[in-house]
């Protein structure tokens, strides 16, 4: 038998197989399992366990951006569309979201 709480966390947790690893995406704020308004702005941190990960990644989502203010944030020598594929996998979730690596270098 699964225990409740696995079946209904009390934080919000996701599994990922990004480019054939695993890894752990989560958050640290109940509200985004009840309340649609807390998806506004919020922060996840990603782990994925591999050795050249040294710590875990804080990333900020926001959700409500324009696709001209994140131009703008881009710098000349950026790689145009290309996004890390954890950034694709969050834009399931949350379409046209911005994502904030917070001074951590992009990686997957």
């Amino acid at each position: 038998q699964v225990s409740p709480g696995l079946r209904t966390p009390r934080l919000p947790v996701w599994l990922c197989s990004l480019s054939g690893r695993h890894s752990v995406l989560f958050g640290t704020d109940s509200q985004l399992l009840s309340d649609w308004k807390a998806e506004r702005i919020f922060h996840l941190y990603f782990y994925s366990g591999q050795q050249e990960q040294t710590q875990t990644a804080h990333l900020t989502i926001d959700t409500h951006s324009h696709h001209w203010e994140e131009a703008q944030r881009e710098g000349p020598c950026s790689s145009g569309r290309r996004r890390p594929a954890l950034e694709m996998a969050i834009r399931t979730k949350w379409a046209g979201a911005t994502v904030s690596w917070n001074g951590t270098d992009p990686f997957f």
